[in-house]
Order: structure tokens, then C-alpha cells, then sequence
């Protein structure tokens, strides 16, 4: 019997270095990788993977869904973290309603993946819930 063999590869073709020093840096970031023709039609999930210096790894789309919500998959994620050697992790959605307030599985899931994440070493610096406006930190808002 062969076993499959597992192939693990990690690769970065940033020649810019990106620090990320606050929740606007990162909003404004975040939102030139978004298509904004669709931010307010479907909900999408991605993550911002970042090293100990701060320094953007790289942005990685996790799932789209539907007009009220995306999967989100924590061992997913945190694979992810892992493979391309981050440090830290950002989790950012978009809610197509314009309504910048979290709701219950937001919060919910940021709790699930910041205890997740403490267990391999990982810190979840933020979560972000963007509009073409805005943007809601839980970070800055002491909920992370």
C-alpha cells in the first residue's frame, strides 16, 4: 500500500513591506484587495497574515457566501497561519447591509478562533467588519 505524500509550500513575491500600525492602516489595505463591486452583495471572509514585526505576509481568501454570511473555518485558518510561518492573524468580512455593528456569531467566532490561536502560538490581533464606509474593529472597540 502507497501513501500519499503531503505537500506543503509557502511562497511571497512582496518586494513591498507592508507594517500594519493601526485598525485605518489596515482598513485601507484591506480594502484595495476587496472588489468593490461586490462588497455590498455578498458576504465574503478573508485573512491578513502578518510576522512578529508586524509586516503583511500576505492575504489569503477564506470563503464567500451568501447575503448573510460565510463560513468560517477555524482549523482552515489557522492551517493556513501556520504553513506560511505567521505570526499573527487578522480576521476581515464584509456586511453587505452597510450595518457595521457585529453580530452574536461574529462575536462568537472571534472568541473561538482567538482561544484557537493562543494554543499554537498564534495572535489574533484583530477582526474587522468592513463596508465601503467603514469599518468595526473589535480591537479598538476592547472586545478581542
Amino acid at each position: 500500500m502507497e501513501v500519499a505524500e503531503i505537500k506543503v509550500s509557502y511562497s511571497n513575491t512582496n518586494l513591498e513591506r507592508i507594517k500594519i500600525t493601526s485598525s485605518q492602516a489596515l482598513y485601507s489595505l484591506v480594502l484595495k484587495q476587496w472588489n468593490l463591486d461586490l462588497i455590498e452583495f455578498k458576504e465574503e471572509v478573508k485573512i491578513v497574515l502578518l510576522n512578529r514585526a508586524s509586516i503583511v505576509l500576505g492575504m489569503h481568501e477564506l470563503s464567500k457566501g451568501g447575503i448573510s454570511g460565510a463560513v468560517v473555518d477555524i482549523r482552515i485558518i489557522l492551517g493556513i497561519a501556520l504553513k506560511c510561518n505567521a505570526t499573527s492573524i487578522v480576521l476581515v468580512h464584509n456586511h453587505p447591509s452597510g450595518n457595521l455593528e457585529p453580530s452574536e456569531p461574529d462575536k462568537s467566532i472571534t472568541q473561538r478562533l482567538k482561544e484557537a490561536s493562543k494554543l499554537l502560538d498564534l495572535n489574533l490581533l484583530d477582526h474587522l467588519i468592513i463596508t465601503k464606509e467603514g469599518y468595526y474593529s473589535f480591537s479598538d472597540n476592547g472586545i478581542l
